[in-house]
């Protein structure tokens, strides 16, 4: 359990492999912990291999303690969309099934309303042609992915740049960046 300081706050996301969605919080300012695991299920304290069995009914995600007199939720829902592919109910990217699907669990009332009003900014965007279906949850409880899951980005480059190719294609022709 975390103990939060008054001036910490967190937020969870599932958008696919956890390993994918670590690296594009962490480098935030205003991030003070970003935590892979399991949330959404009805397994307590499951295992990665459970979880991969598709039988507890828990996704993976990554619970962020933030600084929200630094980076502010809606910052970090927008960080989110950008990061996985919305219409994609069963999976992200090369990662398929339940496990993967793509959900923001929110903690309260003012996170809910936040992500409900993000999700229908996008929807009427028209970025997208086929509906968004990522949904919106209230939070679970969260049990954190064993060790060698947790900062897999800087423990293992070279596999984690693997991972990455699809998302990093699938971002590249949905949110590129603006030019001046």
């Amino acid at each position: 359990m975390l103990n939060l300081s008054s001036k910490e706050e967190t937020a969870i996301f599932a958008g696919g492999c956890f390993w994918c969605m670590v690296k594009p919080f962490d480098e935030q300012p205003g991030i003070i912990k970003v935590i892979s695991g399991y949330t959404g299920g009805h397994v307590p304290n499951p295992t990665y291999e459970e979880v991969c069995s598709h039988r507890t009914g828990h996704t993976e995600a990554v619970k962020i303690v933030f600084d929200p007199t630094i980076i502010s939720y809606e910052q970090l829902v927008q960080i989110y969309w950008q990061q996985t592919d919305p219409t994609d109910a069963m999976g992200q990217f090369q990662d398929r099934g339940d496990n993967y699907r793509p959900v923001i669990f929110t903690n309260n009332e003012k996170q809910r309303q936040t992500a409900l009003a993000s999700k229908k900014s996008l929807e009427e965007s028209g970025r997208f042609t086929t509906p968004i279906v990522t949904q919106i949850e209230d939070a679970k409880p969260f049990y954190p992915a064993e060790d060698y899951h947790q900062d897999f980005y800087k423990k293992n480059p070279a596999r984690f740049e693997l991972e990455e190719k699809q998302r990093q294609s699938f971002k590249q022709n949905n949110w590129p960046e603006k030019r001046s």
